[in-house]
């Protein structure tokens, strides 16, 4: 397996568009999700969109819409964290199920249309739609960029019984990501010294 890529210091491309899934109001109901993981998610996401920003790089914001629970749309749940709601996206995406290549608009075609081949995932969850993301991202032919301190995700039960703790759930994405060569996982300290280069 050829590694070189992978193993290369990251650089970022001029149009490299930076995807912020589903930051929403409804992951804040502790009751329903259950503990999480990374408490400086937001922070560290924050960070990478005012780079994004202060170099002119595409913004797209992704939104999950439940049929019910705290994500369900017209709930205040479904909203944007507001940090991210105060973000002008070049593209807004809605999707029903876990990957923000099944959404509206369509974001390969957006991403074909101009021509963008660099995505850098985040939000929530880590192991959910973003590792879905990512794997879609890799399949389709685009250089993915996973910061995993800049998401988050919470523990979820097995199917024997057994409660895996969200830092167990995030790491073992994190190693089939870069094991298997979907995406290039790092910090988002290595993302902001890329994007300033």
């Amino acid at each position: 397996m050829n590694t070189d890529a992978f193993d290369a210091p990251l650089t970022l491309d001029s149009d490299a568009v930076l995807l912020l899934i589903d930051v929403q109001q409804g992951f804040e109901d502790q009751d329903y999700w259950g503990p999480r993981d990374n408490p400086q998610a937001e922070q560290r996401i924050a960070e990478l969109i005012a780079a994004w920003q202060a170099t002119g790089r595409p913004i797209v914001t992704v939104q999950h819409a439940s049929a019910a629970g705290p994500l369900a749309k017209g709930t205040p749940g479904y909203e944007l964290k507001d940090f991210v709601a105060e973000v002008t996206p070049e593209l807004h995406v809605t999707k029903t199920v876990n990957s923000a290549f099944y959404g509206t608009p369509d974001l390969h075609a957006w991403l074909q249309e101009r021509g963008a081949r660099q995505l850098v995932v985040t939000g929530i969850i880590t192991n959910v739609c973003n590792e879905t993301t990512a794997r879609m991202a890799g399949n389709l032919g685009y250089d993915a960029i996973f910061p995993t301190d800049a998401m988050h995700s919470f523990d979820m039960t097995g199917p024997d019984g057994t409660t895996v703790p969200a830092a167990d759930l995030a790491r073992a994405t994190a190693t089939t990501l870069h094991a298997m060569r979907f995406a290039k996982v790092v910090t988002t300290e290595k993302v902001l010294e890329a994007a300033k280069a």
